[in-house]
C-alpha cells in the first residue's frame, strides 16, 4: 500500500510539472497584429498567436491604434520572448504575460500610455501585477502620455461595441 501511495504522489508531481511547463512558451516574435497581440515562432517552428494579458490596447482603426502597435513592435519585434500563460481566448490565442529581456512588455505598454489596464480581466493577474498595472495607468493618465493626450479616450471594449 505504501508503494502505491508513493507511486501516486510521484505521478501527481510529474503531472503538476508537466502542466507548469506547458504554461511557458518561448520564441521569437515574428508578427505584431496590434498593440496587444503578437505572433511568435518557437524553436520547433510553430507559430503561436498571443494576446497580452492584463491590457487592452486601442483598435487599429481607433485613435492611437497604430501608435500602440508600433510601440509594441519597438518592444518585442524580432526579439526572443517568454510568454507565461495557458488560457486561450475565444479566438484561440494564448493569453499571457510577455517577458522580453526581463521586462514585462504588457506593463510597458500601459506605462507608455499605449494601453489600458484591462480591469475586466484583472482577476487573472497576480495581486502584485494588478497593483503595478493600476499604478502605471494612473501615472500615464496624470502625465498625459500616449493615448491619454486625447481629451476623452474611448476604451477599446467600448469602441468595439459601438461598431
Amino acid at each position: 500500500m505504501k508503494k502505491i501511495l508513493t507511486l501516486l504522489i510521484l505521478l501527481m508531481n510529474l503531472f503538476v510539472c508537466a502542466v507548469s511547463a506547458s504554461n511557458l512558451i518561448q520564441g521569437q516574435v515574428v508578427g505584431i497584429s496590434d498593440g496587444d497581440s503578437i505572433t511568435l515562432m518557437d524553436s520547433d517552428h510553430r507559430q503561436h498567436k498571443i494576446r497580452l494579458q492584463g491590457i487592452d490596447a486601442p483598435e487599429k482603426a481607433q485613435a492611437f491604434g497604430q501608435t500602440s502597435k508600433q510601440s509594441l513592435s519597438n518592444l518585442v519585434f524580432q526579439k526572443n520572448v517568454e510568454v507565461h500563460g495557458s488560457k486561450k481566448d475565444r479566438y484561440g490565442r494564448t493569453v499571457g504575460q510577455v517577458m522580453v529581456g526581463g521586462l514585462d512588455a504588457c506593463l510597458e505598454q500601459v506605462k507608455l500610455g499605449m494601453a489600458w489596464h484591462y480591469k475586466a480581466y484583472q482577476g487573472e493577474q497576480s495581486p502584485d501585477d494588478r497593483v503595478l498595472y493600476n499604478e502605471a495607468e494612473h501615472l500615464a493618465r496624470l502625465q498625459g502620455i500616449g493615448l491619454w493626450q486625447d481629451s476623452s479616450p474611448i476604451e477599446p471594449s467600448v469602441f468595439r461595441h459601438q461598431k
